[in-house]
């Protein structure tokens, strides 16, 4: 039952991202970055069909992403990767049934962004994803050690530039509102309303986790020494506050450092003394 629940909010949330696709994105040229934005342009210039664009790109990703990152992160990129221009085919006609052409620019940027970031929210939260970009990103990190925050500016920032040199300096506006809107939607989406969570984290590779969260996201960390109950194998947990904004990226890149880490993540109510920060270089002794 939890699996059916699981597999239909993603369809629902991939329903979510063609529609507004179809209904507010590409009606109105608005390229908010990865492989959907650039089939716009795409569409633009040489007058390929959006759907097959992403379909065939998403292939091509998946075959990469197999060989590259395997076969268990390359499953949580296949549902979604298959399904989303199956989903854009069949709603590409709904701007003839929903009649929007009299709304300003604006307010079609803004639902847009609040339908798509619902959508991919619900992709996210339930550990899926579109495909697309998502998987250069996790390669760039994976493979030459790139984090993904910096890899999603330079790949996504550069898609959405090129819609720029396309469509004009307007249409880059209401793309950068679209985009920014379907960050912070998706972000409420998956983590809901409170500012921070609380990470309880139990790993072997508990050194690199360390320096991850103390020398690149300024966190501080908590290590506990423990037991596990049935092996009765010593360990070590490792306790941190997480703003919420920061909550998919760090889970993410939780997992890729270790695929085999176990975490359990609550709601953080308050926080007090949230300015601890560790310096860039203190050594983390473990």
């Amino acid at each position: 039952m939890q699996k059916i629940k699981k597999y239909g909010n993603v369809i629902i949330g991939l329903v979510l991202i063609a529609v507004a696709y179809n209904l507010f994105f590409s009606p109105y040229n608005l390229d908010t970055g990865g492989i959907s934005g650039l089939a716009i342009v795409i569409k633009n210039l040489f007058f390929i069909k959006e759907s097959i664009f992403i379909f065939v790109i998403n292939i091509i990703l998946l075959l990469l992403s197999y060989f590259v990152l395997g076969k268990e992160l390359t499953k949580n990129s296949l549902f979604g990767s298959i399904l989303l221009p199956i989903l854009i085919h069949f709603t590409e006609k709904i701007n003839q049934y929903i009649i929007i052409t009299d709304l300003d620019p604006l307010l079609i940027a803004l639902l847009g962004g609040v339908l798509s970031g619902v959508g991919y929210g619900l992709l996210f939260k339930n550990n899926f994803t579109s495909g697309g970009t998502d998987i250069l990103n996790q390669i760039a990190e994976k493979k030459f050690k790139v984090p993904m925050a910096i890899s999603m500016i330079y790949i996504d920032g550069l898609i959405v530039l090129l819609g720029d040199f396309v469509f004009g300096i307007e249409s880059f506006i209401y793309s950068i509102i679209a985009l920014l809107l379907i960050s912070n939607i998706s972000n409420k989406t998956i983590t809901g309303i409170h500012q921070n969570k609380v990470f309880y984290i139990q790993t072997e590779k508990y050194k690199k986790i360390i320096d991850y969260l103390t020398h690149e996201l300024h966190y501080d960390v908590t290590i506990f020494d423990m037991q596990g109950g049935f092996s009765l194998k010593k360990k070590k947990l490792i306790l941190c506050s997480v703003k919420t904004s920061d909550y998919y990226k760090v889970k993410t890149a939780l997992n890729y450092i270790d695929n085999q880490i176990f975490i359990t993540i609550t709601e953080n109510y308050e926080l007090l003394n949230e300015n601890l920060m560790v310096p860039k270089k203190e050594k983390i002794k473990a």
